[in-house]
C-alpha cells in the first residue's frame, strides 16, 4: 500500500530534533487545518535554503556566498580565530560585542559513540586555515564531556603545528550568588582563578 501524503509529511517532520511521532502529527494537522499558507511558505523557504545555503570557505559557517560577510569584513582581527561547535555558538559570542576576531565553526563535536570523529568535522580545513594565516586559536567548545574532548583534541593537534591555543574560561555567571551555583562550576572557578592587578 502506498504511503499517503499526510504520512509522508508526518515522517518528514520527525527529522527535526526533539520531534516525536505525536508532535509531528500535531504539527502536520496544524499546518493543514489552520495554516496552509504557512505550510506553503515553510516548504518554499526550506527548498530555497537547502538549494542556496552552503558553507563559507573560510569559517565553515552557513552562507549564501563563497565567503560570508563576517569573513569578508576588513574590521575583524585576523590574528584571532575562535573555534565554536555550532553557528548558534558563534551568534552568542557575537552578541557579547567583546570579540572582534575571526571564527571557525566545527558543525559538531567529537562524539565517537555517534560516529563523529575528526574526519566528519573536517579538521583538516581548520589546520590548513591556521597554516595559511598563523594566529591565536581560542577554543570555545561547550563545557560538556564531548566539548572538553574536542577542545583537548584540537589543542593537541594545533599546538603540534606551533599554534598558540587558549580556551575560554569557566566560572560564575555575572550577577550570580555563590549559594545558587552548582559545586562543579564553583570548583572550576576556584581552580581557574587569576591574580588581580590594581
Amino acid at each position: 500500500m502506498a504511503v499517503s501524503h499526510l504520512d509522508e509529511l508526518i515522517a518528514a517532520l520527525r527529522c527535526l530534533p526533539g520531534v516525536g511521532p505525536k508532535s509531528a502529527q500535531r504539527m502536520a494537522y496544524h499546518l493543514l487545518q489552520r495554516d496552509r499558507a504557512g505550510a506553503l511558505h515553510l516548504a518554499t523557504s526550506l527548498q530555497h535554503a537547502a538549494t542556496n545555503i552552503r558553507h563559507c570557505s573560510k569559517c565553515n559557517n552557513f552562507s549564501e556566498l563563497e565567503v560570508c560577510a563576517l569573513c569578508a569584513s576588513t574590521r575583524r582581527d585576523e590574528d584571532l580565530l575562535c573555534v565554536v561547535e555550532m553557528p548558534a555558538d558563534l551568534l552568542m559570542i557575537e552578541q557579547t560585542q567583546c570579540y572582534r576576531g575571526m571564527y571557525y565553526v566545527l558543525m559538531g563535536r567529537l562524539s565517537p559513540l555517534d560516529g563523529i570523529g575528526a574526519k566528519q568535522l573536517h579538521l583538516d580545513r581548520l589546520v590548513k586555515r591556521v597554516q595559511q594565516h598563523p594566529c591565536e586559536v581560542i577554543l570555545a567548545t561547550n563545557f560538556t564531556v564531548e566539548g572538553d574532548a574536542t577542545a583537548h583534541y584540537l589543542a593537541t593537534l594545533l599546538q603540534s603545528q606551533g599554534v598558540k591555543v587558549s580556551r575560554i574560561a569557566r566560572g560564575l555567571p555575572v550577577g550570580g550568588e555563590l549559594e545558587q551555583v552548582d559545586s562543579g562550576t564553583l570548583a572550576q572557578a576556584v581552580l581557574e582563578r587569576r591574580e588581580l592587578t590594581v
